[in-house]
């Protein structure tokens, strides 16, 4: 009886030790290692599996074991002998949704947390304070010199994406070209707190015509599309976000033209 209970038990372990245990073949060669393949042997380990980590280590190596198991690409992973994929699939395993596959306002989010902490900081080291007038006109500045500076990363992509929505862009192609550099040499400007009647006519500008084209493409004709605001090749849905930036803009062009004004 005893035994009986002991024979079952031991197999009851080792079938929960195989379900528990995943088997990776990767690409490890002295001039390359697959970065996915190390996400997956982090991701599994992290998920508690007991990973046999298979080394593909030469060219020869990894196209017979795509030959084998009739797949285009490494890494690939087995879980109790069944195979679940690349690095993509085995978020999916896991119930991750890749970043290619839903919007996200995370980007944006990140944008304006550092030009946050970074108006804060710099406040702090020149005065030893935190005001707040001049907290927030540094964070509208610096919001905007990292926008235009992810933009001007990839203006081509940018300017792609920005045709899908901006009314003068649309009407007028260069427009989507010159935008980043106008917001971006706007930013400067307006950190320095110098030729304001530069920087505070062409932020009023471009958050104008982009506040309206972004009001037209969401609220207006109902488009469910991405923002060019943190480049062309995010995922940030358009909307109340960009409708925030483009009128942070207006904002910040209206006041400087007031503070230029106003006398002393």
């Amino acid at each position: 009886m005893n035994e009986s209970r002991i024979r079952a038990d031991h197999q009851t372990t080792t079938m929960e030790r195989a379900e528990r245990s995943a088997d990776l073949y990767r690409m490890v060669m002295p001039d390359h290692i697959c970065p996915y393949g190390l996400k997956s042997k982090w991701l599994l380990e992290r998920k508690g599996y007991d990973v046999r980590d298979h080394h593909l280590s030469t060219r020869e190596a990894t196209d017979h074991f795509k030959e084998e198991h009739h797949v285009e690409t490494t890494p690939q992973t087995f879980i109790a002998g069944e195979r679940i994929g690349g690095y993509a699939e085995l978020r999916e395993h896991f119930g991750k949704v890749t970043r290619q596959s839903k919007t996200s306002y995370q980007p944006v989010v990140v944008v304006f947390a550092m030009a946050l902490a970074s108006s804060v900081a710099l406040n702090w080291a020149v005065s030893g304070t935190v005001p707040p007038l001049r907290t927030a006109e540094w964070f509208v500045a610096l919001s905007m010199a990292i926008l235009a500076m992810l933009k001007l990363g990839d203006v081509e992509s940018f300017s792609t994406m920005f045709l899908n929505y901006d009314l003068l862009a649309r009407r007028y192609v260069p427009y989507s070209y010159v935008y980043p550099f106008a917001e971006a040499i706007a930013a400067v400007l307006m950190l320095s707190g110098a030729l304001t009647f530069v920087s505070a006519p062409v932020a009023l500008f471009i958050g104008s015509v982009g506040a309206i084209s972004v009001i037209k493409a969401v609220w207006v004709d109902r488009r469910e599309i991405k923002c060019a605001c943190v480049g062309g090749s995010s995922n940030v849905p358009l909307g109340f976000v960009s409708l925030t930036e483009n009128l942070a803009m207006v904002g910040m062009g209206a006041w400087m033209l007031v503070k230029a004004a106003l006398p002393g």
